[in-house]
């Protein structure tokens, strides 16, 4: 068997494409005896990821890049590139699994046993028929410290070195910054309203904020406020109640099922509406192109640009993104929802009106019914 280490060059103004970076992975192959090569995927990145990543924050989504990324430049322009050096499988160091489903009767992805940091969510993209030619060398590993000790053993000098949790391309994590530098979003202040327009203070730029967010409003209430959705057109941050962010159902679009080639009944699954929430029991039904999910319970704060994950057992069975786009409109619901409690209500008053009226016009009718008879 032959192997092949490989570095994507993606995006240059950050500390990742450094000097450093490149030493440290070609050190590691020549210590494992191994030829390494680096290509350059700056233009895709950009095309497929941080155009993404920008398109989301203008539109008022919350994105995750470790799922384009996962789509298009690992499993899509690496696995290409692999398979051009003649190499059968691909091998990343992310937690998951594959493995054969004699259940289902095809390649399966699946959960890892590193818990928490599972990440079988971000890699709903991959396309099924790729699944059976990926290798997952830490699904087994619970601990990150056991994989740093056989780093030790075989004195690789990577053994200590920091794990990397932010945005590959945002070492400092500071989004706003990044999309200021990088795209036409500038800060532009609006209104911070209730879903019935009561003015409460002013934001500082759509884009600064995200569902559920409670804390840096900078307004004050009777009770605790947290973000519940915008107005792009009105360019407003629509805040309510906690327990406003609450849904039970949504509709989620852009599906892609590993597990099933349709869902033709209705499946009771668990489901992740983002990376770092845990898992919810939900009963789903496939309509079209779409899937709707009812959630057992209602669950606090899904965001527009994340993806729904559902799992049966510890298997990836789909993912669907932008699971609010119902979200997205959730603004304009409540105006509709407001303008309609008042519509009802004046309607009702006007019955009542009506009805007052009728009653007086009998009356009268009445009296001078008994007039003529006197007469």
């Amino acid at each position: 068997m032959k192997l092949f280490g490989t570095t994507l060059e993606l995006f240059s103004d950050n500390s990742l494409n450094n000097k450093n970076t490149y030493t440290d992975v070609k050190n590691v192959c020549a210590s494992l005896g191994i030829s390494h090569f680096t290509y350059n995927y700056e233009n895709e990145f950009k095309k497929y990821v941080i155009d993404d990543f920008i398109e989301c924050y203008a539109n008022c989504k919350t994105p995750n890049p470790c799922i384009e990324c996962n789509k298009f430049m690992k499993f899509g322009a690496m696995y290409e590139k692999a398979k051009e050096l003649g190499c059968e499988y691909i091998a990343t160091g992310h937690y998951a699994r594959t493995e054969f489903s004699e259940e289902f009767g095809r390649w399966v992805l699946k959960k890892s046993n590193a818990g928490k940091k599972d990440q079988s969510y971000v890699l709903w993209s991959i396309p099924k028929e790729l699944i059976q030619y990926i290798l997952f060398p830490l699904a087994d590993f619970v601990d990150k410290e056991e994989i740093r000790k056989i780093a030790r053993e075989n004195e690789l000098d990577v053994a200590d070195k920091p794990d990397s949790e932010d945005i590959c391309f945002i070492p400092d994590g500071n989004y706003k910054r990044f999309l200021e530098k990088y795209s036409n979003i500038k800060p532009k202040a609006g209104n911070i309203v209730l879903a019935n327009r009561e003015v409460l203070g002013v934001h500082t730029g759509l884009y600064n904020y995200t569902i559920g967010q409670r804390k840096g409003l900078g307004i004050a209430y009777k009770v605790p406020l947290f973000v519940l959705g915008f107005n792009m057109d009105r360019n407003e941050v629509v805040v309510g109640e906690e327990k406003e962010l609450y849904k039970q159902d949504i509709r989620v679009e852009d599906i892609n099922l590993l597990l099933f080639d349709r869902i033709e009944e209705e499946i009771e699954v668990e489901v992740k509406t983002r990376y770092s929430a845990k898992s919810a029991k939900a009963r789903i039904v496939q309509d079209g192109d779409c899937i709707n999910v009812h959630f057992f319970e209602p669950q606090r704060a899904i965001t527009p640009g994340q993806s729904a994950v559902f799992y049966v057992g510890d298997i990836v069975l789909r993912r669907g993104e932008d699971c609010l786009r119902i979200a997205v409109k959730r603004v304009s619901i409540y105006f509709k929802k407001y303008m309609l409690t008042l519509f009802t209500t004046l309607l009702f008053l006007l019955l009542i009106f009506l009805v007052f009226l009728f009653l007086i016009l009998m009356k009268i009718l009445r009296l001078q019914y008994c007039k003529l008879n006197r007469l």
